[in-house]
């Protein structure tokens, strides 16, 4: 017997502004990566400043759509920072960090800021891979930056790109 081939499922993705209706969510998200992951009130209480923006990926279709990643940053004198960034792990691999990304460069495009600068733990060898390909370079090493378990600790790469 002969099956017909049968695509898979092209699975569609949309990417939003971050609000405070999504800290909680992104709080869950957060916790599958980080050691000292941040509250729902801390992503709630950044997301209250002015300074401080984000976008959430969301999977079309999924009912409530839940976010299944996220970015935070924020601008100020000219200058982004990515302030943390997350995608859940039953979502990887799929272009959703990359998505998340230049969400952010295009605001930051938009409010003419002059450079993006992130932390990333240097072991995190996709996450570097990743923002190579978006066009940072490492401008610097931060020693033992990063908490790990039982008092361990490893070190970040400081990233820059320019956006002018």
């Amino acid at each position: 017997m002969r099956f017909p081939f049968l695509p898979p499922r092209q699975r569609e993705f949309v990417v939003e502004q971050l609000t405070t209706a999504d800290a909680e969510a992104v709080a869950a998200i957060h916790r599958e990566d980080f050691s000292r992951p941040w509250s729902g009130g801390e992503f709630a209480g950044l997301l209250a400043q002015d300074t401080s923006f984000g976008f959430v990926a969301r999977e079309v279709g999924h009912g409530a759509e839940a976010p299944v990643g996220f970015v935070l940053a924020r601008l100020a004198a000219g200058e982004g920072e990515i302030l943390t960034v997350a995608v859940a792990r039953s979502h990887r691999r799929l272009g959703l960090g990359w998505q998340l990304m230049d969400a952010v460069l295009r605001e930051l495009h938009a409010r003419r800021a002059e450079a993006l600068f992130l932390e990333v733990d240097e072991a995190n060898g996709g996450a570097i891979g990743l923002y190579r390909r978006l066009g940072f370079i490492q401008v610097g090493r931060r020693e033992k930056y990063y908490a790990g378990e039982k008092g361990s600790a490893a070190g970040a790469l400081v990233m820059r790109r320019d956006l002018r």
